[in-house]
């Protein structure tokens, strides 16, 4: 499997661009948020997915490991392929449909393209636990404050993200988070984002 191409971008179409790698253009199909990125004569780094069918090889890129990764967890529910994939990626960022699926929102869903009532549903089901943002953040997903802080949806979000890419699982850091702002003290005071990672890192330093 292909994980990665890094070559210069010769051709932007639509919905795929040529990457020129030592003389070698790989077709990339590629949704909006990624082709807004990209430009003719750069050399861009693309995460990418091969799909092999019996008629065809199709390769996706993305730009960044987030669209890629939720690319992935699309695809892996029934019924949803790598066109349709593309399309929800094209048409919401990654993290307003986290927050979708975390508020178990469908009416959201139907909106993006491919995707029905019953798939709504199903992607909601299947991929909760996987690209939810938690539950304890249901209430504040629109960025807006909760009603037992002033800390905004969004700086919790990407703290979250920072975290996790320090080597830290959703699962450990939420708690934590969620205990921070309703301490005593922080529950009604504001907070910025490199606050709240630094308390988050003091709390597991304790364990």
């Amino acid at each position: 499997m292909i994980g990665y191409v890094k070559g210069v971008v010769t051709y932007l179409f639509t919905d795929y661009c040529f990457v020129d790698v030592q003389g070698i253009g790989y077709r990339i199909f590629i949704p909006n948020s990624t082709r807004q990125k990209l430009a003719i004569g750069q050399t861009a780094t693309l995460f990418t997915y091969l799909n092999v069918r019996e008629d065809a090889l199709t390769l996706h890129g993305f730009y960044t490991q987030e669209e890629y990764d939720l690319f992935l967890s699309l695809i892996s529910v029934s019924g949803i392929g790598p066109k349709v994939a593309a399309g929800i990626l094209s048409t919401i960022t990654p993290q307003n449909f986290r927050s979708a699926i975390s508020a178990n929102n469908a009416a959201i869903l139907t909106k993006l393209p491919g995707i029905g009532k019953k798939t709504a549903e199903r992607i909601i089901l299947e991929l909760k636990d996987k690209v939810g943002i938690g539950a304890e953040f249901d209430a504040s997903a629109s960025g807006q404050m909760s009603a037992d802080g002033n800390l905004p949806g969004d700086i919790r979000q990407e703290a979250i993200q920072a975290l996790i890419a320090l080597g830290y699982n959703h699962a450990e850091i939420t708690p934590v988070i969620k205990k921070i702002y309703q301490h005593e003290g922080t529950a009604h005071t504001e907070i910025s984002l490199e606050q709240l990672i630094r308390l988050t890192l003091k709390e597991f330093g304790r364990r």
